[in-house]
């Protein structure tokens, strides 16, 4: 090769290379920017395709429009300040990530890996650019969950020490409930009857907040029994009613009299209806800055099920989100606003009771979900009298009273005699099996937290020498959530009352029990 022929060779080497970083710097799927960067200002020398469609730049826009790094893009101004100050500290930077606006201002985030160098007119930067949205999106959800996760287990530490002062407290409230209940019937004067009343609607709002407590302390298990939804509808707006009246949302209530009881965990029921309300008030504030929120409930008596509506009057749902709102993970709330979880959850928990959750909504008309609870096989029940009639209930039936709170026992026997129960009691377990092994008892009713032998033991232990009494038993308990307790209930079907009950209520358990 003479030397005549070697500048022609290796100009036609720097034109065969410069072609090939041409065609791909044309073709690379990453954005690729070449300019400098001023303190307040930018100039680009070249930025390819994909760049443009990163930023939401048509093809056709000259590569001088595409300045990625100008202030105006930048979510947080001072980030700017940060990346500019890192690229002339150490000359470059890599996977930096910046959250940027595109053309059509929506922010994104990005990472930059970049080789800087000082310039006349500022920095002169050679980067490549990725969009990272989505997998930062799933980072967050993934964050969230773990967060969520972690939050679950605190609850649950806190539920233990919760369940233990719950039923400390049950038992005193049952037995103020109990006699205050008893007293107010009986013939006093107007001031003995207003501290009465006093009493007993105090004891109520007592034993209102040891249940929220529960309620919220931690995850539970599922433990499903006859429930009134109508009651913990008004329940649980009752704890949304502050936060409504500062948000101005009016509560409209429309429930049916006389809904047949439905089968369901009250605690899991209440979830779905908090998620339910909560999501409705979001999208009415977020559209009116105010709104209306209508629950309605009836008894569906062709499906068997009780049904409540959850109507809003917020901008209501897209016809093409409704097919894919229980998603999992899908979400209408901005990101760091929600998981796309709660319907889903929602949705999860009324399929595993045998319903269904559905949702209908017209555009800018509002949205209503429907839940739909099965009821007992049996007939409709009718709606019970304010006060039981006591000549019907238990007229000479025999029942044994197992409780260790003496008080409590005590109160509980005493309103039994008055409905028309012949009443015998036992302090524990042990004292329980010695009667019902010299006694045949229509009815049990027995705590299950005592001491020597407890609810549990008394119940296998009567399983198996006296099966037929074992049917006829209804425990009552301070606070089975979470529990080894809530297994056996679940698992064994027994009836049971929670603590603090009303007369009523025991009075009424105790006659289905026998019937």
């Amino acid at each position: 090769m003479t030397n005549d022929q070697r500048p022609t060779t290796n100009s036609h080497r720097a034109d065969h290379r410069a072609a090939a970083f041409a065609r791909l710097f044309e073709a690379v799927h990453e954005g690729v920017y070449i300019g400098t960067i001023g303190s307040s200002t930018t100039a680009t020398l070249a930025a390819n395709p994909h760049l443009k469609l990163i930023f939401g730049y048509d093809s056709g826009v000259p590569e001088s429009d595409i300045r990625p790094f100008e202030a105006d893009r930048f979510v947080d101004p001072q980030a700017r300040d940060g990346f500019v100050a890192r690229l002339q500290r150490d000359g470059s930077v890599t996977d930096y990530l910046l959250r940027l606006r595109r053309a059509d201002r929506i922010a994104i985030w990005v990472e930059v890996t970049a080789h800087a160098e000082s310039h006349a007119g500022g920095t002169r930067v050679e980067a490549l650019i990725r969009d990272v949205s989505e997998r930062k999106r799933l980072e967050d959800q993934a964050r969230d969950l773990y967060h969520q996760l972690l939050q679950a287990e605190k609850l649950a530490a806190l539920g233990q020490t919760i369940s233990g002062v719950a039923h400390e407290l049950n038992n005193p409230l049952a037995t103020i409930l109990t006699w205050a209940e008893r007293l107010s019937q009986r013939s006093v004067d107007d001031q003995t009857k207003r501290g009465l009343e006093t009493i007993l609607s105090e004891s109520e709002r007592a034993a209102k907040i040891v249940r929220n407590l529960l309620t919220f302390a931690r995850k539970r298990h599922t433990t499903r029994a006859m429930v009134d939804v109508n009651q913990i509808v008004r329940e649980t707006l009752a704890l949304r009613s502050y936060e409504q009246t500062l948000a101005n949302i009016t509560i409209i209530e429309a429930l049916a009299a006389g809904l047949p009881l439905a089968f369901a965990d009250p605690h899991q029921f209440q979830q779905v209806l908090l998620n339910l309300i909560i999501n409705a008030e979001q999208a009415m504030l977020g559209a009116n800055g105010r709104g209306t929120l209508i629950l309605r409930s009836w008894h569906d008596l062709d499906g068997d099920a009780v049904i409540l509506e959850v109507n809003d009057d917020g901008p209501g749902v897209p016809e093409d989100v409704q097919p894919r709102i229980f998603d999992p993970f899908f979400t209408t709330k901005e990101v760091g606003k929600g998981t796309g979880l709660g319907l889903t959850v929602a949705y999860a928990i009324i399929q595993e009771h045998g319903g269904r959750l559905t949702v209908k909504s017209e555009p800018g008309g509002g949205a209503s979900f429907f839940v739909a609870l099965p009821v007992s096989d049996g007939p409709v029940k009718p709606a019970l009298p304010k006060e039981p009639e006591r000549a019907d209930v238990g007229a000479g039936a025999v029942v044994l009273v197992v409780e260790d709170e003496i008080a409590l026992g005590a109160a509980v026997a005493e309103s039994l005699r008055d409905a028309g129960f012949v009443v015998d009691r036992a302090g524990d377990g042990a004292e329980a099996l010695a009667r019902v092994n010299a006694r045949v008892y229509d009815l049990i009713v027995c705590d299950l937290k005592m001491p020597r032998v407890d609810g549990m033991t008394f119940y296998r232990a009567l399983e198996r020498d006296h099966p037929d009494a074992a049917r006829r038993i209804l425990f009552v308990t301070g606070d089975v959530a979470g529990t080894e307790a809530e297994r056996f209930l679940e698992e064994t079907g027994c009836r049971w009352l929670a603590k603090p009950f009303r007369l009523r209520d025991l009075l009424r358990t105790a006659k289905e029990v026998l019937s």
